[in-house]
């Protein structure tokens, strides 16, 4: 009885998975963001639901998602290029400080207690859910983007808080580019390129963060469950490019306020988990 019982419970944590990369690679093309703000509370409460403690299942649930975030920020940045709205000067601009603040990041991922992590993820996905709901004039700081350094020391403070946090960037980034003047559907685009050079460097350090820790789940490389990213990766690449159609589809206002409401809900969930 107890077998059935626990390949019931698999078939189950199986299921979630494949769902979950679906809203993965659509949110990934929609929002510009790398699906993170899905794919980290899935895996955590999935890691958490196999019986391993929060100081295994929240590092594991981001460098997972991190790695997950690999294949669908490539396909959305792609797509979203196809349709002449990335910003390459940006990503270039970024790519360097942005590698620095993930690895830093990572290093911080191996002492740093669960309840860091989910307090950054409510305080960044916060701010922006009410900016984007708002959208007062008073939420820009300019119209044009700033000088190199400043745009360097953003560059390197999304990659840092990104990589704790375990998502592609999208939502920081888009936070600061609309801050500073860029319409809403370049910043989308040019956050799906953000994912690429975060993803990548953040799953190479939670890799390296994690080896040799105690009681990490079967199959993992680190903070890595390499299960959960094989159930997840074929739905999400799936589903990715509707995701960038409906965003180019959709008004100006309409994605603001639909990225917002997204944030919005995610920031309510974890705020829950740490006061629970």
């Amino acid at each position: 009885m107890d077998i059935l019982a626990n390949q019931t419970v698999l078939i189950e944590i199986a299921a979630a998975l494949v769902l979950a990369g679906a809203a993965i690679g659509f949110l990934a093309g929609l929002f510009g963001v790398g699906g993170g703000a899905i794919s980290v509370p899935v895996f955590y409460e999935i890691f958490g639901a196999l019986g391993y403690p929060p100081d295994i299942a929240m590092p594991v649930a981001v460098g997972t998602s991190l790695a997950v975030i690999i294949p669908t920020s490539i396909v959305s940045a792609r797509a979203h290029n196809a349709k002449g709205t990335l910003d390459m000067a940006i990503l270039k601009t970024w790519a360097v400080p942005v590698l620095i603040g993930v690895m830093l990041g990572s290093f911080i991922a191996r002492y740093a207690a669960p309840e860091v992590f989910q307090a950054v993820f409510v305080t960044i996905a916060s701010v922006n859910a009410v900016k984007l709901l708002r959208r007062g004039k008073s939420w820009q700081l300019r119209d044009t983007l700033p000088g190199p350094w400043v745009m360097r020391l953003g560059g390197g403070g999304i990659g840092l808080v990104s990589a704790i946090m375990g998502i592609g960037g999208g939502a920081v980034s888009n936070l600061f580019l609309t801050l500073h003047g860029v319409p809403i559907h370049r910043a989308v685009s040019t956050s799906a390129g953000v994912g690429v050079l975060i993803a990548i460097p953040g799953t190479v350090g939670y890799i390296l963060a994690g080896m040799g820790k105690d009681g990490l789940p079967p199959a993992s490389l680190g903070f890595v469950s390499l299960a959960a990213f094989a159930l997840t990766i074929p739905t999400s690449l799936l589903t990715t490019r509707f995701g960038v159609a409906m965003a180019h589809r959709m008004e100006r206002r309409a994605l603001e306020l639909a990225f917002g409401t997204f944030l919005a809900l995610v920031a309510l969930r974890f705020l829950y988990a740490l006061f629970a």
